[in-house]
């Protein structure tokens, strides 16, 4: 019997030991990857991060499932940028009110840095509880436009009329904002058009989260899938993969440097600061 426990004994030790070190071994794999490059600051500039509304995950017309919404990298990351590079930041959502945050993304595994932050920031906090919804957005008062993913968005980005018209507004206005984001966040942009009422990102370099990211993970069931979106509205998708494509990231400013998207959950940093290097670059 004492071989017995001192076996089990071992066993629950190897298992807290993984379980320990699990998040730091999904770093070094890709999750979530540290940001190396350069920093810039833009006091008196402003950005505003969109997110979902929509908070279960199921099939198209069922209302039950798992609870899902933003992934919580995929706003702490470019909120923290941002504020910390002296911008003002603005949160809003589809529908306005409580963002609701995928539970999954904060679980200790997978949690990062930003994440942790945000849960010891109460106002950061109370931007989510309190977010702006797009219609009512003053879309033109903003430098930086990222709209961010998670599940939650398959949902409601691409199907908002709104959203769209609010890109393009922004686009053609007079602060010539940087627009973009990452993973099924992208499905923001979809809508959007020109002048001529075409496409406004057709023939635009882009990236979003992968099909063949969303098939490994095993949640097909959205009913939007960013890389198949992206080439619908005629956009020149880009990715890099990965044995697992949820470790790989990439990120892809287009050629008129007005668009800025990333791949996916891990591209939120780079993504965030690249927009605002645009901006700098521009001597503003």
């Amino acid at each position: 019997m004492s071989k017995i426990v001192q076996g089990l004994g071992v066993v629950v030790g190897l298992v807290v030991v993984v379980a320990i070190a699990l998040p730091t071994l999904l770093h070094k794999g890709g999750l979530h990857p540290t940001y190396e490059g350069d920093s810039v600051a833009l006091p008196g500039k402003r950005a505003v991060i969109i997110t979902t509304s929509h908070s279960t995950l199921a099939a198209p017309g069922e209302t039950d499932g798992p609870e899902t919404g933003v992934m919580a990298s995929e706003f702490t990351h470019p909120y923290y940028v941002f504020t910390d590079g002296g911008m003002d930041v603005d949160m809003a959502s589809i529908k306005g009110g409580q963002i609701p945050i995928d539970p999954q993304t904060l679980n200790y595994i997978v949690r990062s840095p930003e994440d942790e932050r945000y849960l010891e920031d109460p106002i950061a906090q109370a931007k989510v509880a309190n977010s702006l919804a797009v219609s009512e957005v003053d879309i033109t008062q903003y430098d930086i436009v990222f709209i961010s993913g998670g599940w939650g968005a398959a949902y409601d980005l691409a199907q908002s009329a709104v959203l769209g018209e609010q890109v393009s507004t922004s686009y053609y206005g007079e602060r010539e904002a940087v627009i973009g984001g990452v993973c099924h966040g992208v499905l923001g942009l979809v809508n959007a058009q020109d002048i001529d009422g075409n496409k406004l990102i057709a023939g635009r370099r882009m990236t979003g989260v992968s099909d063949k990211q969303i098939k490994e993970l095993g949640i097909e069931v959205t009913p939007k899938h960013p890389e198949t979106e992206l080439r619908k509205a005629g956009v020149i998708y880009e990715q890099q993969t990965a044995f697992r494509d949820f470790f790989a990231t990439h990120v892809v400013v287009d050629d008129e440097q007005r668009f800025v998207t990333g791949q996916n959950q891990n591209s939120g940093l780079e993504t965030a600061h690249r927009m605002m290097k645009v901006i700098s670059d521009r001597g503003e």
